[in-house]
């Protein structure tokens, strides 16, 4: 029996303090699927019936978990695929490692090989894009950031000058029309919205939107969407997901400008990405708060 077989470990879904579980290497492709590479410090022949077991945080049941074999590699580790044909709903997967008969073991991260990620530019074909991610939990535990959008808004390039910022993009999924803008919406109030011009060249697009305008409505975030085709299409999330970086509200940071207002005085404005990784705006009082 194999340590995997014989270790016990609690699969709630909550992460855990990892101790000499087995590591998974990972390794990424363009098209977004994943290959775990899995340590498996049993007997060398032992013929067991093992899978990697995918958990989405929080989850209802354990009937959405998605199960992928782990078969010998030759190296003396087994691994496991996860095609990006395979769905992974959006949100984050606990990896487990699970022989028959065993409970599963949370796995530790090992080698993650994420260059094809790195400036990723799908063909957008499929009208989705999926995006999985792999990353060390706080708890030193391997989990796997996932979305999955259909059409896609990718932001790009965010620049500020003065009191507005200008944005990059591009559209996956579907086509730009005549009609399209994007729409900043107010969180708070979902009926709030205002209208932003963009200028297109095929599936990218860009617009510059100024702060003055949400700041007359006072603190609070808005989100940013495109409407494709205008009033009479869907919104689209405006996101930036094709790199290798699961949690970009830490990483990707710009400046705060202040915005005066007639009715609430001096504020402060700026774009960030919320733990989502979507473009957001932020106007809050200029002492930080709000």
């Amino acid at each position: 029996m194999t340590a995997l077989a014989t270790s016990q470990a609690s699969h709630a879904g909550d992460d855990q303090e990892a101790s000499e579980a087995p590591r998974a290497d990972c390794i990424a492709d363009s098209a977004g699927g994943l290959t775990f590479d899995v340590t498996d410090p049993g007997e060398p022949g032992t013929e067991e019936v093992a899978h990697l077991l995918l958990r989405r945080r929080d989850a209802d049941s354990a009937e959405d978990d998605v199960r992928l074999p782990l078969t010998p590699s030759g190296d003396g580790r087994l691994r496991a695929a996860l095609p990006s044909s395979v769905e992974l709903a959006e949100g984050r997967w606990n990896a487990y490692a699970q022989v028959a008969g065993g409970e599963p073991r949370r796995l530790m991260p090992g080698v993650n090989d994420l260059r094809s990620l790195v400036d990723r530019a799908p063909s957008g074909s499929r009208g989705h894009v999926a995006v999985r991610i792999p990353y060390a939990t706080k708890q030193g535990n391997l989990s796997v950031r996932s979305w999955r959008r259909a059409p896609h808004a990718e932001t790009g390039e965010v620049e500020i000058t003065g009191t507005a910022m200008t944005v990059q993009g591009r559209v996956y999924g579907t086509a730009l029309t005549g009609a399209a803008y994007v729409e900043a919406v107010r969180r708070d109030e979902p009926d709030l919205a205002l209208r932003v011009d963009i200028t297109d060249e095929g599936p990218a697009f860009s617009f510059a939107l100024r702060y003055g305008p949400l700041a007359e409505h006072g603190a609070g975030p808005w989100d940013l969407w495109l409407r494709p085709a205008g009033e009479s299409g869907p919104r689209v999330r405006l996101a930036r997901l094709l790199d290798d970086v699961p949690d970009k509200k830490a990483i990707f940071t710009y400046p705060v400008v202040p915005c005066a207002t007639a009715e609430h005085g001096t504020l402060e404005a700026g774009p960030y990405y919320t733990l989502d990784n979507d473009l957001s705006v932020r106007i809050r009082e200029a002492s930080g708060k709000g």
